[in-house]
Formats: C-alpha cells, sequence, structure tokens
C-alpha cells in the first residue's frame, strides 16, 4: 500500500497536474498553429511566389511503377514542402512560447524588486539604543 499512497502523493502534486494541463493545452495550440500555417500563412506566400503549393513540394527519386508481377511499386520521394511547412509551424510555436517566457520572466522580476519592509526594532534593541543615549550625555 505504501506505493499506491506514494503515486498518489506524487500524482496530486500541483506541478504534474500543472504539466498534464500543458502538455493538453500544447497540443490544442500545435493544432491551431498547424492550421494556421497550412491554410492561412503558406497559401499568400505560395500565391506570390508563383502559385506553389507548399504542401506538394518533392524532390521524386524514383518515380512510381509496376512491377513484372503487376504490383505497383509506389514512387520514392523527398517531401520537401511539409519540411519547410513544419519549419513555420515551429517558429511560430517557439515565438509563442519565448513570448509567454519573457511575460512571466517580466512579472517574477517586479515581484524580486519590491524590497521587502524592515521589521520594527524589537523592545530589547529599543531599550538597548535608550541605554547608549543615556551614557552618552
Amino acid at each position: 500500500m505504501g506505493m499506491i499512497s506514494e503515486f498518489k502523493e506524487f500524482a496530486m502534486r500541483g506541478n504534474v497536474i500543472d504539466l498534464a494541463v500543458g502538455v493538453v493545452i500544447g497540443g490544442a495550440f500545435g493544432k491551431i498553429v498547424t492550421s494556421l500555417v497550412d491554410k492561412v500563412i503558406m497559401p499568400p506566400i505560395g500565391w506570390l511566389i508563383g502559385n506553389v503549393d507548399f504542401s506538394k513540394l518533392a524532390w521524386t527519386l524514383a518515380p512510381a511503377r509496376v512491377a513484372a508481377d503487376g504490383t505497383e511499386i509506389p514512387a520514392v520521394v523527398v517531401g520537401y514542402g511539409d519540411f519547410i511547412n513544419t519549419v513555420v509551424q515551429f517558429v511560430i510555436v517557439a515565438f509563442a512560447i519565448f513570448m509567454v517566457v519573457k511575460v512571466v520572466n517580466r512579472l517574477s522580476r517586479k515581484k524580486e524588486e519590491a524590497p521587502a519592509a524592515p521589521a520594527a526594532p524589537s523592545e530589547e534593541v529599543l531599550l538597548l539604543r535608550e541605554i547608549r543615549d543615556t551614557l552618552r550625555k
């Protein structure tokens, strides 16, 4: 039973739950960015450079052919257009994460910069100061 209770304590710790929420939101954000890049950003860029569909850009190393026994052998293709789309998606996600980290760092710096108010001196310190001042006279 010790391992089960230890696992329960681990799973219910705030950091694990925060991480799970971050993974779910990150997955959803990734889908949004994929859609943004594939459907909004890359089509105008492809149109500007001559009606190019980046998702279909590829180098064909060996064309499709039919083998002697009648089976179809697919083409060997390097799809570099999909790679370009993925790189653009990465840049967008990296920039968004950079902006979030920048805001979090700015907020945490403001908390650190606020100096704590000095504590009021204790009664002993006040009494010692009074004795010191009396002795000076």
